[in-house]
């Protein structure tokens, strides 16, 4: 038979020779330069995952609808009155930073407090320099809003040595009360939830077979988190690829991502066929790139934002203009959640332990919004309060 025949001995080095060589060429096209920590660089491999694209189609499904009933707290303190609370701003070009900040307002001006939005301007020493003056300005609550609170250890010391009531906004990986740091709570929806639905959208939308850009901030332990969970997430389908997982710092994101851009649609062309980002702010800075680059505003590739979902966002995704999809943070409830759990925290109450489900909206069915408001938090938060 042919396949029992020997080869001559020259031959048969000259085999091992060849297959020597080629695995040392893959190993090497492994470990190319740009692609961070991703060892592949290509959609070629197993076609689709039916099963796993069978269950994110359903979740996705259920993520995108828009009819959902209020199903956050209906009872608590009324309000009480005279209170100062002071937000701390990571950065407030951060959108949702900032949208949380504008729903803390809104809600203070319910309850009838005092707000004061201090800017830390996205570096570490500006960050110390606004919780050393928030605590300083002896409020009843102090706001960390989107930043790590290990980051102003001291500041967040001597706020609890004063009595001050801290609570979150991303601020820590999970939603709900922290003991270390300590924090009455943390707002925010569920990092893995987001995380999860995001990886699903793309396994969903490309039938199980993608390559895949990923962005993150790894200097925020929050952000790094999700976009680990992210690439978890999309390693359940072997058809999806992940072709590069780029860290941009969100201060430096407009600075950074137009280059970044530039230089993966370079190196991957028609290989990049999603991308997913911890924040919709990046897809911001990319648009002008994907317009220099002559792509599509309604893609390839197809950018989902993993968070935020701030009105530029929302404009995008109406336009067809870079941006498919976005997990958006229900930042105005957020901000009043933030408020009514400062309220039962000075009232001795435990935390209220909601958390708020995650969304997916799209242009087909945000109607034309420009925010993800769901209904029914607002008039329950005047009933809990008496306002």
């Amino acid at each position: 038979m042919y396949g029992s025949r020997k080869a001559p001995p020259g031959a048969l080095d000259a085999r091992l020779a060849a297959c020597a060589l080629l695995a040392m060429a893959t190993l090497l096209a492994g470990c190319e330069r740009g692609s961070s920590d991703s060892p592949r660089e290509s959609t070629d491999g197993p076609g689709g995952c039916p099963a796993v694209q069978a269950g994110a189609k359903a979740a996705v499904a259920r993520a995108e609808e828009t009819d959902i009933p209020w199903n956050g707290p209906t009872s608590g303190p009324t309000a009480v009155a005279g209170r100062t609370i002071v937000y701390v701003a990571q950065t407030m070009t951060n959108p949702g930073v900032a949208g949380a900040a504008n729903g803390v307002r809104q809600a203070a001006q319910v309850i009838g407090w005092d707000v004061r939005v201090i800017d830390g301007g996205g570096t570490p020493s500006g960050i110390q320099a606004a919780m050393s003056e928030a605590v300083a300005l002896k409020p009843s609550g102090i706001v960390i809003g989107g930043f790590d609170p290990d980051a102003t250890s001291r500041q967040v010391a001597r706020a609890d040595a004063a009595g001050i009531a801290l609570i979150g906004w991303h601020a820590v990986a999970a939603p709900g009360p922290s003991r270390r740091p300590g924090l009455f709570t943390n707002v925010t929806t569920d990092v893995e939830d987001v995380a999860g639905i995001s990886a699903r959208w793309i396994i969903s939308t490309s039938n199980g077979r993608a390559g895949v850009v990923l962005i993150t901030d790894a200097s925020i332990p929050f952000a790094k988190n999700k976009s680990e969970l992210i690439r978890k997430e999309l390693a359940t389908c072997p058809g999806v690829r992940l072709l590069a997982y780029e860290n941009i710092p969100i201060p430096d994101a407009s600075s950074r991502t137009p280059r970044e851009i530039a230089s993966l649609l370079s190196r991957f062309r028609s290989r990049w066929t999603h991308s997913v980002a911890i924040n919709d702010l990046y897809f911001a800075d990319a648009a002008p790139a994907f317009r220099a680059a002559g792509e599509r505003g309604s893609g390839p590739p197809f950018n989902i934002g993993a968070g935020d979902g701030d009105p530029s966002a929302f404009q995008r995704i109406n336009s067809g203009q870079y941006q498919a999809a976005t997990v958006p943070e229900p930042l105005s409830l957020q901000g009043w959640q933030i408020v009514d759990e400062f309220n039962r925290s000075f009232s001795g109450r435990p935390a209220s332990g909601y958390v708020a489900p995650v969304h997916i909206s799209t242009a087909d069915n945000s109607a034309g919004a420009t925010t993800w408001d769901p209904s029914g938090y607002r008039e329950a938060y005047r009933r809990i309060w008496g306002r």
